[in-house]
């Protein structure tokens, strides 16, 4: 072999080991940023419980009333045939019949 070869042989062997460095500072960087990011979102998350846990048991106690309203809409847009867009726009389709365990719907008696 040549000096040249040699010395290119070298240098791109020093380059190899200097890309192998950077590639483990950035690799690592990346994990204690990612850690951070997850140990950030579970103090969120458990701090946050609470409140989610409180704003369900809301929406489960007004969920009659929600369902009312909602059959109201529906009633009210099929006498006023231009508020059906509204009721569309919002994904309030008017049922042909009450859904099961609606307020309002029984079951047929015997």
């Amino acid at each position: 072999m040549n000096p040249d070869s040699d010395s290119e042989i070298a240098s791109l062997r020093n380059q190899v080991y200097i890309l192998l460095i950077a590639l483990i500072m950035v690799s690592g960087t990346l994990t204690v940023v990612l850690y951070r990011q997850a140990s950030l979102a579970r103090k969120d998350y458990n701090a946050l419980k609470p409140q989610a846990s409180q704003v369900i048991t809301t929406l489960n106690q007004n969920q009659p009333a929600i369902i009312t309203f909602i059959n109201q809409l529906v009633a009210f847009g099929q006498t006023h045939p231009d508020f059906v867009p509204v009721l569309a726009k919002y994904g309030i389709a008017p049922a042909k019949g009450a859904p099961a365990g609606a307020p309002g719907s029984s079951a047929p008696k015997k």
